[in-house]
């Protein structure tokens, strides 16, 4: 079956047809998906800790399920060779992580309005987590990146 709306790989939750919301802090910048997303995954890179304070939980979409309602002060950040990290201008709200040439933007889960559907999966980049708190949860744990995250699911 060919990937899209209506096949997700496993590791997204199905699509129920409704589509989910989110904003910044602000209310400045806010989108909608409408498509499913993928399971919340947890970083622990330094980059994640030095922008959020602690570490990111985030989801992703693909970008024809993503449409910035509201993007006004939506900025991006290339906080790397390889990515860019989208914010609000007015708030400081972080909201997206996107890898260059991607077809999919990673979602802050706490940007999102109301019950998620979604669950904490995983926690990447353990190894540079911060020495203030301990993972134990029981969730899978990987020293770096665990390879899902950056490769292509959809092309």
């Amino acid at each position: 079956m060919a990937a899209g709306k209506d096949a997700a790989p496993s590791n997204r939750e199905p699509f129920s047809g409704t589509p989910r919301h989110g904003s910044c802090l602000c209310g400045s910048v806010r989108y909608s998906v409408d498509g499913p997303m993928r399971a919340v995954v947890a970083c622990h890179c330094q980059q994640c800790r030095k922008q959020s304070g602690h570490f990111f939980a985030a989801t992703d979409a693909l970008d024809t399920d993503l449409t910035i309602t509201d993007g006004g002060t939506l900025k991006w950040y290339a906080a790397s060779l390889e990515a860019q990290r989208g914010f609000c201008g007015k708030c400081g709200s972080a909201l997206f992580w996107k890898r260059n040439g991607s077809v999919k933007t990673s979602i802050l889960a706490g940007s999102m309005d109301g019950e998620t559907r979604l669950a904490l999966d995983r926690h990447i980049f353990v190894a540079n987590k911060g020495d203030y708190y301990d993972v134990e949860d029981g969730l899978p744990r990987f020293d770096q990146d665990d390879g899902a995250v950056s490769k292509p699911e959809w092309s």
